[in-house]
Order: C-alpha cells, then sequence, then structure tokens
C-alpha cells in the first residue's frame, strides 16, 4: 500500500458518522379495522393505552393526539382505504395484519390491504397482531418499555432511530440494533482465500472488526444526543453478525421486545426494502412499526 493509500484508509476510518435528533410529531392517528363498531372500538382503545406513555414523553409532541377510526363498513376496496388515508393524513395509521381477508389464521403473508398501506403511503404503519388471533406475546400491547430499532445498516438510519426513540416510554429500554449478514461475509472471505496477495487469517479479522465497528461507534454517536434530549432513557447497542431471519427472531424474543421498528422503503423497487416483509410476515406476536 502506498503512503496516500494508507493516509486515506486512516482518515476514512477516523471519520465518524453524526446523528440529529429530529423527533416525529405524532399529532394524528388513524385507526383502520375491518370489526363492527364495539370490537373497533376496543382495538382503538388497547391501542390508546399501548402507545400513551411513549406519545406523552416525546418533546415536542402531543400528549393527547387526535385520534380517528376507520371501522370495516367505511370501506370496501383498497383505493378507497388508500384515499381516506391521503385525505386526512395522519401522522401515524394503525392496523393490523391481514386486514379484510379471512387468511388471518394463516401465517404467509401481511395481506393485500396492509401491503399496499405499507407501499403506496409515507405514512408509518403499526402493525399490531389479529385480534382475532390468540398467540400474541403476553406483553403485547401493554407498554412500550422495549423498543428495538433493527436493520443491517443501522449506520446513517436517523430516521429509523428517532421514531424508535420517540415511541419508547419514559425510562424504558432503546435497543439500537445491527445485523451484519454473515452469509455475505463468508462469501467475501471464501473469494479473499483465493487472492495469493493477501494474507486472509489478517483479512478475516480486520473485515469483521471493521463490519461491526461501524454501527457500535454509531450507536454511541446516537447515545450522545438522544440521553441529553430523553433523560432516563436506555440506549444500548445490539450489533451481531448472523442469518438475518433466525437472528432476527431470536433477538426479539430474548429481550422480550414490545415494539420492533424497521424501514420498509426502498426507492429502487415496489416491493418492501430488504428483509423487512420476511420479518413483517414470521414476527406475527407483537406490534411492528413499519417506517
Amino acid at each position: 500500500m502506498s503512503t496516500l493509500d494508507h493516509f486515506e484508509s486512516a482518515f476514512r476510518s477516523a471519520s465518524k458518522d453524526t446523528f440529529t435528533w429530529a423527533p416525529p410529531h405524532i399529532r394524528k392517528i388513524l385507526v383502520i379495522t375491518d370489526l363492527d363498531a364495539e370490537a373497533s372500538a376496543q382495538f382503538q382503545a388497547s391501542l390508546e393505552q399501548f402507545l400513551a406513555s411513549a406519545l406523552a414523553s416525546v418533546p415536542g409532541g402531543a400528549a393527547t393526539p387526535q385520534w380517528r377510526l376507520v371501522k370495516g363498513d367505511d370501506y370496501a376496496l383498497i383505493s378507497e382505504l388508500h384515499r381516506l388515508v391521503e385525505d386526512w393524513a395522519p401522522d401515524l395509521v394503525c392496523t393490523y395484519r391481514n386486514l379484510h381477508s379471512s387468511a388471518w389464521a394463516l401465517e404467509f403473508s401481511l395481506g393485500e390491504f396492509v401491503d399496499v398501506l405499507t407501499q403506496a403511503t409515507p405514512v408509518p404503519i403499526l402493525i399490531a397482531p389479529h385480534p382475532k388471533r390468540a398467540d400474541a406475546a403476553p406483553h403485547a400491547l401493554r407498554d412500550t418499555d422495549v423498543v428495538m430499532a433493527m436493520t443491517d445498516h443501522l449506520t446513517g438510519s436517523q430516521r429509523l432511530i428517532n421514531f424508535a426513540a420517540a415511541m419508547t416510554q419514559a425510562k424504558g429500554k432503546l435497543w439500537l440494533t445491527h445485523v451484519e449478514d454473515e452469509l455475505a461475509y463468508a462469501r467475501i472471505m471464501q473469494t479473499i482465500s483465493k487472492i495469493p496477495q493477501i494474507e486472509t487469517d489478517l483479512a478475516r479479522k480486520l473485515i469483521r472488526e471493521k463490519l461491526l465497528q461501524q454501527p457500535t461507534d454509531y450507536v454511541e454517536a446516537c447515545r450522545a444526543v438522544i440521553i441529553p434530549q430523553r433523560p432516563g432513557l436506555d440506549v444500548r447497542p445490539l450489533i451481531v453478525m448472523g442469518h438475518h431471519l433466525s437472528t432476527y427472531r431470536q433477538l426479539v424474543r430474548d429481550h422480550r421486545v414490545d415494539l420492533l421498528v424497521m424501514d420498509t422503503k426502498d426507492e429502487d423497487q415496489l416491493a418492501m426494502h430488504g428483509m423487512a416483509y420476511p420479518i413483517a410476515v414470521e414476527i406475527r406476536d407483537i406490534p411492528l412499526l413499519l417506517l
């Protein structure tokens, strides 16, 4: 390596990504169901209880946001529901998987109504377990004292982290989670092992360390900004290398997460971003916030 290359590498390694505190203003919440009036009101009440502490603890937020309930007989088509969302312009939409679908008893999709909502509108969608299913976690929809922001690209994910921090109640625990793809790392190392000019064992150690160090440093930058804004919030890093779906499931289960926050939008495609869809389909027993 030339002296110039060595200097550039050292400079880039020393450069740290910064985090800006920009909590979302959640002042209008739209609740969508396919239930009758009584059951719909019960579902909204459970959401109000679930989010009350978090909404009250965000500086500059609305402790008592405006709620609007859309019941099953208020719309029939996806286009009608989409128009309702656009016209009212909520800051948050709350519903559940398999809305207006008989497939709620199955485990293979979110349902076409939810699919369209998550991708066709810029509004964050909170997806609760289906009210008719009996397999929700015992702590689901109780409170938000354990929230997890999860991605495979944590560094620079400012909107994701701001939302997750905003949804964590006072004195709650916020896990900032980065899952590095172990299979992708293994493929890189297999290629490197075939290049005689590169010392494989040293490369394996240094590349792994650097892959995990970058998100670790970013979490520290986030902590330094979030804690003065949210005193008492316990912001913790969870930086691991693993097989994405099984690792995500295990982390959520091990830490008894109340709310999982994920990015779903991808500028290059209509479908959900990366691992978001399979995770959303498989993690059914707790609420998910899809951004």
